[in-house]
């Protein structure tokens, strides 16, 4: 093996996964972060697919978070004001509801278990490489050599730019995204989360292990706000705006108007990656919501993003050189990760659906969970997908083509 050293750039989600797998192929891999410490308490709560949970497993960080987890193994669609069941793949594990700051905490903890080691205050600003390797620098004037360097840095990457500057970045959904737990006494099982199409917006819920209900708002809005940019609006302020657009809704109506200013949370622009180019160039690679986000409609963000930093270690355990090891990584990913990200665009579309339009989504809906919203159509590929960390890369990628 050639590659003996990584730094990643970025400490969310795919960064810590990405260094665990890293250190689990021989390859020692060092975290920094551009921010004063883990992201402990950034974001409200997100699901994590059963192939997300698997890819987790082989590198034994699994069960440390199903521990922090609730586990879903319902759904239900709540158009207006009727209720309908929707069927599940019954030879799948539940669905595994986390907040997003916990999960973080989780993968940061099992990484420094596994020997990685986190630097913060590091905000990455250029790189320099070299026959042998590759240097970071840092705003504050340091800087930082490996092998290889891997940006896990998100949807506004900077190694995004630095390996492309043409690329793409994020779209906007159109939607803002918030958060919050209430005490609500609702017929709704342990187990189950509900879809909403309010009158003027979508929103979903469910009853998490304590016993209250947690309920997340995806608000139309026209005006793009990052997390910084909604997070410089007072509570209050939002709280007056999804008051307004739930007041119609049952039982969304009573969510927003129990939900208080200091639970309040304020998850800001919600967006999609169209498809990015160039995954890689010489000694830079991308893994996460830096090349591929879907949007919070897929349910697969985080799973994807944890199933590509396992991918990323295997293809680098397997091939010496740098550039053929990222090609076979994107091979192994792009197909996969486009379609569900084409499959969460549609989904978005369909958000906000006028009055006749909920009307119509009833009467049809019985139809529609035969046919076009059957979980062995739309999801069944997606979440049964599972790596074998131990087939030789080459092989598999052989596989597929034959």
């Amino acid at each position: 093996m050639s590659i003996h050293s990584a730094l990643i750039i970025g400490g969310g989600i795919a960064g810590p996964v990405a260094a665990t797998a890293l250190r689990k192929a021989g390859i020692a891999a060092h975290v920094y972060e551009a921010y004063s410490g883990p992201s402990e308490g950034i974001g409200s709560g997100l699901a994590l697919a059963p192939n997300g949970i698997a890819a987790l497993d082989i590198l034994g960080a699994g069960d440390p978070v199903r521990r922090i987890a609730s586990p879903v193994s319902g759904m239900r669609l709540r158009v207006g004001g009727r209720m309908h069941e929707l069927p599940t793949l019954s030879d799948q594990p539940p669905l595994q509801l986390v907040d997003r700051g916990e999960l973080h905490r989780t993968l940061h903890d099992h990484a420094v278990a596994a020997g990685v080691p986190f630097t913060y205050d590091k905000r990455l600003t250029g790189v320099d490489e070299h026959d042998d390797g590759v240097t970071a620098h840092f705003a504050d004037g340091s800087s930082a050599t490996a092998d290889i360097l891997v940006g896990a840095d998100g949807i506004r990457s900077t190694v995004r730019g630095l390996i492309d500057p043409s690329a793409p970045g994020p779209h906007y959904t159109g939607m803002l995204g918030f958060g919050a737990q209430v005490d609500f006494d609702i017929d709704v099982p342990d187990d189950t989360m509900v879809f909403a199409f309010g009158a003027k917006a979508y929103y979903l819920y469910w009853k998490g292990a304590d016993g209250q209900i947690a309920w997340g708002a995806n608000l139309p809005s026209k005006q793009y706000l990052s997390f910084t940019e909604a997070r410089a609006k007072s509570p209050e302020y939002w709280l007056r705006i999804l008051r307004d657009t739930y007041a119609p809704d049952t039982p969304g109506g009573e969510f927003a108007r129990r939900t208080t200013a200091d639970t309040l949370e304020i998850t800001g622009a919600l967006h999609i990656m169209p498809p990015v180019p160039h995954w890689y160039r010489d000694r830079l690679v991308l893994v996460g919501d830096s090349v591929h986000a879907p949007s919070n409609s897929s349910g697969q963000g985080a799973s994807l993003a944890i199933e590509s930093a396992v991918q990323l270690a295997r293809c680098l355990r397997d091939i010496d050189s740098p550039t053929a090891a990222f090609a076979a990584y994107e091979r192994l990913r792009r197909s996969r990760v486009e379609g569900i990200t084409a499959r969460a665009a549609k989904v978005n579309r369909s958000k906000t659906p006028g009055p006749v339009a909920r009307k119509m989504m009833n009467a049809v809906m019985p139809l529609m969970v035969r046919t076009v919203m059957n979980p062995e159509k739309t999801m069944g590929a997606e979440r049964r997908y599972r790596i074998d960390w131990d087939e030789p890369v080459q092989r598999e990628i052989a596989s597929a083509a034959s």
